[in-house]
Protein backbone atom coordinates (compact mmCIF):
# COMPACT_ATOMS: atom_id res chain seq x y z
CA UNK A 1 0.00 0.00 0.00
CA UNK A 2 0.97 3.62 -0.46
CA UNK A 3 1.98 5.67 2.58
CA UNK A 4 2.75 9.24 3.55
CA UNK A 5 2.16 12.14 1.18
CA UNK A 6 1.58 9.95 -1.93
CA UNK A 7 -1.23 8.14 -0.05
CA UNK A 8 -2.89 11.40 0.96
CA UNK A 9 -2.69 12.84 -2.56
CA UNK A 10 -4.01 9.66 -4.16
CA UNK A 11 -6.85 9.17 -1.64
CA UNK A 12 -8.07 12.76 -1.85
CA UNK A 13 -7.79 12.85 -5.65
CA UNK A 14 -9.74 9.61 -6.13
CA UNK A 15 -12.43 10.76 -3.72
CA UNK A 16 -12.89 14.16 -5.38
CA UNK A 17 -12.97 12.74 -8.91
CA UNK A 18 -15.43 10.03 -7.88
CA UNK A 19 -17.68 12.52 -6.07
CA UNK A 20 -17.76 14.92 -9.03
CA UNK A 21 -18.70 12.09 -11.41
CA UNK A 22 -21.40 10.82 -9.03
CA UNK A 23 -22.96 14.28 -8.71
CA UNK A 24 -22.73 15.37 -12.35
CA UNK A 25 -23.41 11.92 -13.89
CA UNK A 26 -21.99 12.91 -17.32
CA UNK A 27 -24.00 11.57 -20.28
CA UNK A 28 -26.45 9.88 -17.92
CA UNK A 29 -23.71 7.79 -16.27
CA UNK A 30 -25.29 5.81 -13.42
CA UNK A 31 -24.08 6.72 -9.92
CA UNK A 32 -22.85 3.17 -9.42
CA UNK A 33 -20.20 3.25 -12.16
CA UNK A 34 -18.09 6.18 -10.88
CA UNK A 35 -18.14 4.70 -7.36
CA UNK A 36 -17.11 1.28 -8.67
CA UNK A 37 -14.41 2.88 -10.81
CA UNK A 38 -13.10 4.86 -7.85
CA UNK A 39 -12.97 1.71 -5.71
CA UNK A 40 -11.08 -0.22 -8.39
CA UNK A 41 -8.61 2.65 -8.83
CA UNK A 42 -8.09 2.88 -5.06
CA UNK A 43 -7.30 -0.85 -4.98
CA UNK A 44 -5.00 -0.63 -7.99
CA UNK A 45 -3.01 2.28 -6.53
CA UNK A 46 -2.72 0.74 -3.07
CA UNK A 47 -4.89 3.34 -1.33
CA UNK A 48 -6.96 0.46 0.09
CA UNK A 49 -6.46 -3.31 0.24
CA UNK A 50 -8.77 -6.31 0.08
CA UNK A 51 -8.98 -6.48 3.88
CA UNK A 52 -10.44 -2.95 3.76
CA UNK A 53 -12.97 -4.12 1.17
CA UNK A 54 -14.10 -6.90 3.50
CA UNK A 55 -14.41 -4.40 6.36
CA UNK A 56 -16.55 -2.09 4.24
CA UNK A 57 -18.78 -4.98 3.17
CA UNK A 58 -19.37 -5.89 6.81
CA UNK A 59 -20.44 -2.27 7.43
CA UNK A 60 -22.76 -1.75 4.47
CA UNK A 61 -24.34 -5.10 3.51
CA UNK A 62 -27.18 -4.92 6.04
CA UNK A 63 -27.88 -1.26 5.26
CA UNK A 64 -27.88 -1.78 1.51
CA UNK A 65 -30.11 -4.85 1.49
CA UNK A 66 -32.57 -3.17 3.86
CA UNK A 67 -32.70 -0.10 1.68
CA UNK A 68 -33.34 -2.11 -1.48
CA UNK A 69 -36.09 -4.13 0.24
CA UNK A 70 -37.82 -0.99 1.56
CA UNK A 71 -37.73 0.65 -1.86
CA UNK A 72 -39.19 -2.50 -3.48
CA UNK A 73 -42.03 -2.40 -0.95
CA UNK A 74 -42.54 1.31 -1.71
CA UNK A 75 -42.62 0.69 -5.47
CA UNK A 76 -45.26 -2.04 -5.12
CA UNK A 77 -47.39 0.16 -2.87
CA UNK A 78 -47.04 3.06 -5.28
CA UNK A 79 -48.12 0.92 -8.25
CA UNK A 80 -51.31 -0.21 -6.50
CA UNK A 81 -52.20 3.39 -5.57
CA UNK A 82 -51.44 3.19 -1.84
CA UNK A 83 -49.69 6.56 -1.59
CA UNK A 84 -52.16 8.36 -3.86
CA UNK A 85 -54.98 6.96 -1.73
CA UNK A 86 -53.27 8.35 1.39
CA UNK A 87 -52.59 11.76 -0.21
CA UNK A 88 -56.21 12.10 -1.33
CA UNK A 89 -57.39 11.31 2.17
CA UNK A 90 -55.20 14.09 3.56
CA UNK A 91 -56.55 16.63 1.08
CA UNK A 92 -60.15 15.58 1.71
CA UNK A 93 -59.58 15.86 5.45
CA UNK A 94 -58.35 19.39 4.86
CA UNK A 95 -61.98 20.23 3.95
CA UNK A 96 -61.02 23.23 1.85
CA UNK A 97 -58.53 24.81 4.25
CA UNK A 98 -55.17 25.13 2.49
CA UNK A 99 -53.33 25.53 5.78
CA UNK A 100 -54.91 22.39 7.18
CA UNK A 101 -54.12 20.48 3.96
CA UNK A 102 -50.52 21.76 4.11
CA UNK A 103 -50.13 20.37 7.63
CA UNK A 104 -51.75 17.05 6.73
CA UNK A 105 -49.53 16.60 3.66
CA UNK A 106 -46.46 17.21 5.83
CA UNK A 107 -47.73 14.65 8.34
CA UNK A 108 -48.12 12.15 5.51
CA UNK A 109 -44.61 12.96 4.25
CA UNK A 110 -43.17 12.39 7.71
CA UNK A 111 -44.96 9.04 8.07
CA UNK A 112 -43.86 7.86 4.63
CA UNK A 113 -40.27 8.92 5.34
CA UNK A 114 -40.31 7.08 8.67
CA UNK A 115 -41.68 3.81 7.31
CA UNK A 116 -40.49 3.77 3.69
CA UNK A 117 -37.26 5.83 3.84
CA UNK A 118 -36.61 9.40 2.78
CA UNK A 119 -36.00 8.42 -0.84
CA UNK A 120 -39.44 6.83 -1.09
CA UNK A 121 -41.08 9.87 0.46
CA UNK A 122 -39.32 12.36 -1.81
CA UNK A 123 -39.48 10.46 -5.09
CA UNK A 124 -42.91 8.87 -4.81
CA UNK A 125 -44.91 11.38 -2.79
CA UNK A 126 -43.67 14.57 -4.50
CA UNK A 127 -45.16 13.86 -7.96
CA UNK A 128 -48.40 12.66 -6.36
CA UNK A 129 -48.72 15.87 -4.37
CA UNK A 130 -47.98 17.99 -7.43
CA UNK A 131 -50.58 16.14 -9.51
CA UNK A 132 -53.24 16.67 -6.85
CA UNK A 133 -52.39 20.35 -6.58
CA UNK A 134 -52.77 20.62 -10.35
CA UNK A 135 -56.12 18.80 -10.14
CA UNK A 136 -57.25 21.41 -7.60
CA UNK A 137 -56.36 24.18 -10.06
CA UNK A 138 -53.45 25.58 -8.06
CA UNK A 139 -51.10 27.82 -10.03
CA UNK A 140 -47.47 26.77 -10.15
CA UNK A 141 -46.38 29.29 -7.47
CA UNK A 142 -49.26 28.08 -5.28
CA UNK A 143 -48.34 24.41 -5.72
CA UNK A 144 -44.61 25.05 -5.16
CA UNK A 145 -44.87 25.25 -1.33
CA UNK A 146 -46.40 21.77 -1.25
CA UNK A 147 -43.77 20.40 -3.64
CA UNK A 148 -40.85 21.97 -1.78
CA UNK A 149 -42.27 20.95 1.58
CA UNK A 150 -42.67 17.33 0.45
CA UNK A 151 -39.00 17.16 -0.52
CA UNK A 152 -37.83 18.98 2.61
CA UNK A 153 -39.84 16.96 5.12
CA UNK A 154 -38.70 13.68 3.56
CA UNK A 155 -35.15 14.27 4.81
CA UNK A 156 -35.70 16.27 7.99
CA UNK A 157 -38.08 13.65 9.41
CA UNK A 158 -36.10 10.59 8.32
CA UNK A 159 -34.70 10.20 11.83
CA UNK A 160 -37.13 8.07 13.87
CA UNK A 161 -36.42 4.49 12.76
CA UNK A 162 -33.34 2.64 11.61
CA UNK A 163 -35.01 2.03 8.24
CA UNK A 164 -36.01 5.67 7.68
CA UNK A 165 -32.73 6.56 5.98
CA UNK A 166 -29.81 4.62 4.57
CA UNK A 167 -27.60 6.82 6.76
CA UNK A 168 -29.43 5.55 9.87
CA UNK A 169 -28.95 1.92 8.88
CA UNK A 170 -25.21 2.34 8.25
CA UNK A 171 -24.68 4.10 11.58
CA UNK A 172 -26.83 1.67 13.59
CA UNK A 173 -25.03 -1.28 12.01
CA UNK A 174 -21.59 0.25 12.62
CA UNK A 175 -22.26 0.91 16.31
CA UNK A 176 -24.43 -2.21 16.85
CA UNK A 177 -27.57 -0.29 17.80
CA UNK A 178 -30.79 -2.31 17.81
CA UNK A 179 -34.07 -1.22 16.23
CA UNK A 180 -35.89 -0.52 19.52
CA UNK A 181 -32.89 1.18 21.17
CA UNK A 182 -32.49 3.46 18.17
CA UNK A 183 -36.21 4.30 17.99
CA UNK A 184 -36.48 5.04 21.72
CA UNK A 185 -33.74 7.64 21.32
CA UNK A 186 -34.73 9.21 18.02
CA UNK A 187 -38.54 9.30 18.08
CA UNK A 188 -38.68 12.40 20.36
CA UNK A 189 -35.88 13.99 18.33
CA UNK A 190 -37.78 13.36 15.10
CA UNK A 191 -40.90 14.95 16.60
CA UNK A 192 -38.88 18.11 17.28
CA UNK A 193 -37.54 17.98 13.72
CA UNK A 194 -41.08 17.67 12.34
CA UNK A 195 -42.55 20.52 14.40
CA UNK A 196 -39.67 22.86 13.63
CA UNK A 197 -39.83 21.92 9.93
CA UNK A 198 -43.55 22.61 9.90
CA UNK A 199 -42.95 26.00 11.52
CA UNK A 200 -40.19 27.18 9.18
CA UNK A 201 -41.95 25.89 6.07
CA UNK A 202 -45.18 27.69 6.96
CA UNK A 203 -43.39 30.96 7.79
CA UNK A 204 -41.39 30.80 4.57
CA UNK A 205 -44.23 29.86 2.18
CA UNK A 206 -47.34 31.27 3.86
CA UNK A 207 -47.68 34.13 1.36
CA UNK A 208 -47.83 31.66 -1.54
CA UNK A 209 -50.57 29.54 -0.02
CA UNK A 210 -54.11 30.30 -1.20
CA UNK A 211 -56.64 30.52 1.60
CA UNK A 212 -58.90 27.72 0.39
CA UNK A 213 -59.62 25.11 -2.26
CA UNK A 214 -62.60 23.05 -3.35
CA UNK A 215 -61.90 19.53 -2.09
CA UNK A 216 -65.11 18.26 -3.71
CA UNK A 217 -63.47 18.24 -7.14
CA UNK A 218 -60.92 15.67 -5.98
CA UNK A 219 -61.65 12.06 -6.81
CA UNK A 220 -62.65 9.63 -4.11
CA UNK A 221 -59.55 8.04 -2.49
CA UNK A 222 -60.97 4.59 -3.25
CA UNK A 223 -60.69 5.35 -6.95
CA UNK A 224 -56.91 5.55 -6.58
CA UNK A 225 -56.65 1.89 -5.58
CA UNK A 226 -55.67 -0.20 -8.60
CA UNK A 227 -55.68 -3.62 -6.91
CA UNK A 228 -58.01 -3.96 -3.93
CA UNK A 229 -56.88 -7.49 -3.03
CA UNK A 230 -53.23 -6.50 -2.89
CA UNK A 231 -54.14 -3.25 -1.13
CA UNK A 232 -55.86 -5.16 1.69
CA UNK A 233 -53.05 -7.73 1.85
CA UNK A 234 -50.47 -4.93 2.09
CA UNK A 235 -51.77 -3.88 5.50
CA UNK A 236 -51.21 -7.40 6.83
CA UNK A 237 -47.70 -7.62 5.40
CA UNK A 238 -46.80 -4.17 6.76
CA UNK A 239 -48.11 -5.16 10.19
CA UNK A 240 -45.99 -8.31 10.18
CA UNK A 241 -43.02 -6.25 8.97
CA UNK A 242 -43.36 -3.88 11.94
CA UNK A 243 -43.45 -6.84 14.32
CA UNK A 244 -40.33 -8.17 12.60
CA UNK A 245 -38.55 -4.86 13.08
CA UNK A 246 -39.44 -4.77 16.78
CA UNK A 247 -38.34 -8.38 17.27
CA UNK A 248 -35.05 -7.93 15.41
CA UNK A 249 -33.22 -6.45 18.40
CA UNK A 250 -34.09 -9.03 21.09
CA UNK A 251 -33.59 -11.83 18.56
CA UNK A 252 -30.32 -10.23 17.37
CA UNK A 253 -31.49 -10.45 13.76
CA UNK A 254 -30.35 -7.84 11.17
CA UNK A 255 -33.21 -5.55 10.08
CA UNK A 256 -32.51 -6.58 6.50
CA UNK A 257 -34.06 -9.99 7.25
CA UNK A 258 -37.65 -8.85 8.02
CA UNK A 259 -37.38 -6.14 5.36
CA UNK A 260 -36.26 -8.63 2.71
CA UNK A 261 -38.95 -11.16 3.67
CA UNK A 262 -41.60 -8.44 3.39
CA UNK A 263 -40.21 -7.35 0.03
CA UNK A 264 -40.33 -10.94 -1.24
CA UNK A 265 -43.89 -11.31 0.09
CA UNK A 266 -44.99 -8.19 -1.81
CA UNK A 267 -43.38 -9.45 -5.01
CA UNK A 268 -45.05 -12.86 -4.68
CA UNK A 269 -48.44 -11.25 -4.01
CA UNK A 270 -48.00 -8.97 -7.01
CA UNK A 271 -47.51 -11.94 -9.36
CA UNK A 272 -51.30 -12.28 -9.57
CA UNK A 273 -51.90 -8.56 -9.86
CA UNK A 274 -53.01 -6.92 -13.09
CA UNK A 275 -51.95 -3.49 -11.81
CA UNK A 276 -48.20 -4.05 -11.84
CA UNK A 277 -45.39 -6.28 -13.04
CA UNK A 278 -43.09 -7.92 -10.50
CA UNK A 279 -40.36 -8.02 -13.13
CA UNK A 280 -40.68 -4.27 -13.70
CA UNK A 281 -40.55 -3.58 -9.96
CA UNK A 282 -37.39 -5.66 -9.64
CA UNK A 283 -35.87 -3.92 -12.64
CA UNK A 284 -36.63 -0.48 -11.16
CA UNK A 285 -35.26 -1.39 -7.72
CA UNK A 286 -32.18 0.68 -6.82
CA UNK A 287 -29.57 -1.98 -7.55
CA UNK A 288 -27.18 0.78 -8.53
CA UNK A 289 -27.27 1.85 -4.87
CA UNK A 290 -25.69 -1.50 -3.97
CA UNK A 291 -22.76 -0.77 -6.28
CA UNK A 292 -22.64 2.86 -5.19
CA UNK A 293 -22.60 2.04 -1.46
CA UNK A 294 -19.83 -0.52 -1.68
CA UNK A 295 -17.75 1.52 -4.14
CA UNK A 296 -18.14 4.88 -2.42
CA UNK A 297 -17.39 3.49 1.01
CA UNK A 298 -14.23 1.80 -0.27
CA UNK A 299 -13.14 5.17 -1.67
CA UNK A 300 -13.93 6.82 1.71
CA UNK A 301 -11.94 4.13 3.51
CA UNK A 302 -9.00 5.37 1.50
CA UNK A 303 -9.42 8.75 3.20
CA UNK A 304 -9.37 6.94 6.53
CA UNK A 305 -6.13 5.19 5.55
CA UNK A 306 -4.71 8.59 4.57
CA UNK A 307 -5.36 9.86 8.09
CA UNK A 308 -8.38 12.14 7.59
CA UNK A 309 -10.38 10.51 10.37
CA UNK A 310 -7.41 10.80 12.76
CA UNK A 311 -7.66 14.60 12.59
CA UNK A 312 -11.44 14.52 13.00
CA UNK A 313 -11.17 12.11 15.93
CA UNK A 314 -8.68 14.41 17.62
CA UNK A 315 -11.00 17.39 17.14
CA UNK A 316 -13.99 15.50 18.59
CA UNK A 317 -11.90 14.34 21.53
CA UNK A 318 -10.93 17.93 22.29
CA UNK A 319 -14.50 19.22 22.09
CA UNK A 320 -15.73 16.40 24.37
CA UNK A 321 -13.97 18.10 27.30
CA UNK A 322 -16.21 21.16 26.83
CA UNK A 323 -19.40 19.25 27.64
CA UNK A 324 -22.21 17.39 25.93
CA UNK A 325 -23.98 20.44 24.47
CA UNK A 326 -20.98 21.83 22.55
CA UNK A 327 -20.07 18.28 21.51
CA UNK A 328 -23.55 17.62 20.10
CA UNK A 329 -23.65 20.91 18.22
CA UNK A 330 -20.13 20.56 16.80
CA UNK A 331 -20.65 16.91 15.86
CA UNK A 332 -24.05 17.59 14.29
CA UNK A 333 -23.10 20.73 12.39
CA UNK A 334 -19.80 19.19 11.33
CA UNK A 335 -21.62 16.21 9.81
CA UNK A 336 -24.20 18.54 8.23
CA UNK A 337 -21.60 20.75 6.58
CA UNK A 338 -19.60 17.78 5.31
CA UNK A 339 -22.81 16.21 3.99
CA UNK A 340 -23.75 19.37 2.14
CA UNK A 341 -20.45 19.58 0.30
CA UNK A 342 -19.45 15.93 -0.15
CA UNK A 343 -22.78 14.06 0.07
CA UNK A 344 -24.18 12.40 3.19
CA UNK A 345 -23.40 8.83 2.14
CA UNK A 346 -19.61 9.10 2.46
CA UNK A 347 -19.98 11.56 5.34
CA UNK A 348 -21.77 9.11 7.64
CA UNK A 349 -18.93 6.61 7.35
CA UNK A 350 -16.28 9.32 7.82
CA UNK A 351 -18.18 10.46 10.92
CA UNK A 352 -18.59 6.92 12.27
CA UNK A 353 -14.89 6.13 11.82
CA UNK A 354 -13.96 9.43 13.45
CA UNK A 355 -16.22 8.81 16.45
CA UNK A 356 -14.80 5.32 16.82
CA UNK A 357 -11.28 6.75 16.76
CA UNK A 358 -12.07 9.50 19.28
CA UNK A 359 -12.37 6.90 22.07
CA UNK A 360 -14.96 8.80 24.07
CA UNK A 361 -17.41 6.86 26.17
CA UNK A 362 -20.70 7.18 28.00
CA UNK A 363 -23.05 10.02 27.19
CA UNK A 364 -20.44 11.76 25.02
CA UNK A 365 -20.22 8.74 22.73
CA UNK A 366 -24.01 8.37 22.52
CA UNK A 367 -24.42 12.06 21.73
CA UNK A 368 -21.82 11.96 18.97
CA UNK A 369 -23.29 8.85 17.35
CA UNK A 370 -26.79 10.30 17.11
CA UNK A 371 -25.60 13.84 16.31
CA UNK A 372 -23.73 12.38 13.34
CA UNK A 373 -26.98 10.82 12.13
CA UNK A 374 -28.91 14.08 12.61
CA UNK A 375 -26.27 16.04 10.71
CA UNK A 376 -26.15 13.53 7.86
CA UNK A 377 -29.97 13.40 7.60
CA UNK A 378 -30.60 17.17 7.75
CA UNK A 379 -27.34 18.57 6.36
CA UNK A 380 -28.13 17.50 2.76
CA UNK A 381 -30.92 20.10 2.69
CA UNK A 382 -28.32 22.89 2.65
CA UNK A 383 -27.30 22.14 -0.94
CA UNK A 384 -28.64 20.22 -3.96
CA UNK A 385 -25.70 17.80 -3.86
CA UNK A 386 -26.11 16.79 -0.22
CA UNK A 387 -27.92 13.54 -0.91
CA UNK A 388 -28.85 11.25 -3.78
CA UNK A 389 -32.53 11.70 -2.87
CA UNK A 390 -32.28 15.46 -3.49
CA UNK A 391 -30.54 15.01 -6.85
CA UNK A 392 -33.20 12.51 -7.93
CA UNK A 393 -35.90 14.83 -6.57
CA UNK A 394 -34.63 17.57 -8.88
CA UNK A 395 -34.94 15.14 -11.77
CA UNK A 396 -38.53 14.30 -10.83
CA UNK A 397 -39.44 18.00 -10.73
CA UNK A 398 -37.88 18.60 -14.14
CA UNK A 399 -40.07 15.85 -15.62
CA UNK A 400 -43.05 17.84 -14.30
CA UNK A 401 -41.79 21.04 -15.91
CA UNK A 402 -40.68 22.59 -12.60
CA UNK A 403 -37.17 23.99 -12.72
CA UNK A 404 -35.53 25.25 -9.54
CA UNK A 405 -32.07 26.77 -9.88
CA UNK A 406 -29.35 25.46 -7.59
CA UNK A 407 -28.70 28.99 -6.31
CA UNK A 408 -32.35 29.42 -5.34
CA UNK A 409 -32.37 26.03 -3.64
CA UNK A 410 -29.18 26.87 -1.76
CA UNK A 411 -30.59 30.18 -0.48
CA UNK A 412 -33.78 28.52 0.68
CA UNK A 413 -31.90 25.52 2.07
CA UNK A 414 -29.77 27.69 4.36
CA UNK A 415 -32.77 29.63 5.67
CA UNK A 416 -34.98 26.59 6.19
CA UNK A 417 -32.48 24.02 7.42
CA UNK A 418 -30.39 26.00 9.91
CA UNK A 419 -33.11 26.59 12.57
CA UNK A 420 -34.43 23.03 12.17
CA UNK A 421 -30.93 21.59 12.65
CA UNK A 422 -30.30 23.73 15.76
CA UNK A 423 -33.63 22.78 17.37
CA UNK A 424 -33.20 19.10 16.52
CA UNK A 425 -29.67 18.93 17.94
CA UNK A 426 -30.71 20.76 21.12
CA UNK A 427 -33.57 18.28 21.54
CA UNK A 428 -31.18 15.39 20.99
CA UNK A 429 -28.73 16.63 23.62
CA UNK A 430 -31.55 17.29 26.11
CA UNK A 431 -33.19 13.90 25.55
CA UNK A 432 -29.94 11.91 25.70
CA UNK A 433 -28.95 13.78 28.89
CA UNK A 434 -32.37 12.99 30.41
CA UNK A 435 -32.41 9.26 29.65
CA UNK A 436 -28.79 8.80 30.71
Amino acid sequence: MLSGIPLIIAAVSIFLITLVLVITQPKGLSIGWPAAGGAILALALGVVNFANVNTVWQIVWNATLTFVAVIIISLVLDRIGFFEWAALHMLHWGRGSTLRAFVYVLVLGALVAALFANDGAALILTPIVYEQMSALGFKRNEALPFVMAAGFIADTTSLPLVVSNLVNIVSANFFHIGFVTYASTMLPVDLAAFLSSLGVLYLFYRRNLPTSYDHRILKDPREAIRDRTLFRASWIVLGILLVGYLASEPLKVPVSIPASLAGIAFLLLSLRSQALSSYKVLREAPWKIVVFSLGMYIVVFGLRNAGLTVYLSSALKSVSHAGVLPLGLVGGFGAAILSSVMNNMPTVLVGALSIHGAHVGGIAHTTLVYANVVGCDLGPKFTPIGSLATLLWFHVLETKGIKISWSRYFRQGIVLTTPVLVITLLTLVGWVSLVH
